[in-house]
């Protein structure tokens, strides 16, 4: 019986590794948000979640005055039970970003942990299905990129041996989005998956007449076309076009994914561990998306879903977005076009506790 006997958390600030550009925003900087869990039998499990720029210290402040001092005393091994206390004594903000990041970094921790005393890598006590998993390129494909620099990136990956790749679409004519994928299909050819994302940019109307525009270039998916809470939006476009709609990056509980499967609004699904409330809830929608014959793609945060993916039958992608180089000792291990999921105990990511110190802001 592992007990808790020390939680802290910490916020560190971490530059982008390149300009990062979409229909709505720019990706500034990454505010990740630290969890140590320290348990009677000399263990730490390390968890962490992130936000995009905004929002950091709003979660810090969740998990030091509500969540942290909850922990102490508590059986690290009841990863279920601490998961649901935690969320119950949220009250008020129980479903929403906030509690969810807040949340994350407290479960990964105790996977982390979880891990290290099974003595196993991520991947397997999570599931074990599979080691290496398929990867797509999303750090070509940024919206202010030009198509010469959009074909460039393709022919890159494609020589890689990457599967798949992503375009940023959103441009203020339908022909603009049309001419640049044309293009990188054009490089890549028709064994190259292409996926693309409007980051919640359009109008029903509008994702509906893109998808028809966009058809003939044979997409893998159409990602986050509408707001994420318009699910009826969402369905009827999912039975206007035959290109698959991909949502999930801005959903934060298990119910919202539920109605969207049960709705046939969503053919990839791209839960986000961090947002979504961690591991213990992520594969919840994992095994639901399953239950509907739907793969898991998903969003941002290789270093930990390349572990996940592995971990279920119906995992099918990870994004490549390079973005925690700077605060780790070493990188995600690709080879032949395909990366692997670590095979050290616990989460397998390697912390640079020095360059994270160095980082601090809260």
């Amino acid at each position: 019986m592992p007990i808790i006997t020390t939680a802290r958390a910490r916020l560190v600030d971490l530059e982008v590794e390149t300009v990062r550009t979409d229909a709505v925003q720019s990706f500034v900087k990454q505010e990740t948000v630290f969890v140590e869990i320290d348990t009677d039998d000399g263990l730490t499990g390390v968890g962490y979640s992130y936000t995009i720029g905004t929002g950091g210290r709003a979660v810090l402040s969740m998990l030091r005055d509500h969540l942290l001092d909850l922990l102490p005393g508590q059986d690290a091994a009841d990863v279920e039970a601490i998961w649901h206390r935690l969320f119950a004594s949220t009250r008020a903000t129980t479903t929403g970003a906030i509690t969810s990041l807040a949340l994350a970094a407290v479960d990964t921790a105790l996977w982390d942990l979880k891990s290290l005393r099974a003595g196993a890598p991520l991947w397997q006590t999570a599931g074990g299905f599979r080691r290496e998993v398929p990867l797509y390129d999303t750090e070509g494909g940024w919206l202010h990129l030009s198509t010469d620099e959009l074909v460039e990136g393709a022919l890159r990956s494609r020589a890689a041996g990457w599967s798949g790749l992503k375009i940023k679409v959103g441009m203020p004519h339908v022909a603009d989005d049309v001419e640049r994928l044309r293009a990188v299909r054009d490089a890549v050819g028709d064994r190259m998956d292409l996926m693309v994302d409007a980051n919640q940019s359009m109008t029903g109307a509008e994702a509906i007449r893109r998808a028809r525009a966009f058809e003939p270039l044979d997409l893998f998916w159409l990602e986050e076309p509408l707001p994420a809470d318009d699910v009826a939006g969402h369905q009827r476009l999912a039975r206007a076009t035959s290109i698959p709609i991909a949502v999930g990056e801005s959903m934060y509980s298990v119910a919202q994914f539920r109605e969207y499967l049960e709705r046939g609004a969503a053919g990839i699904v791209q839960v986000d561990v961090a947002r979504i409330g961690g591991i213990t809830p992520w594969l919840k929608v994992a095994h639901l998306a399953e239950a509907f014959n739907v793969a898991v793609c998903p969003h941002f945060l290789m270093e930990l879903h390349v572990s996940l993916v592995g971990a279920v039958p119906n995992g099918r992608y990870v994004e490549y977005i390079p973005q925690l180089r700077a605060i780790t000792h070493g990188e995600l291990e690709i080879v032949d076009g395909r990366a692997l999921a670590p095979t050290a105990p616990g989460l397998g990511i390697a912390w640079n506790q020095d360059a994270i110190d160095d980082r601090i802001v809260a």
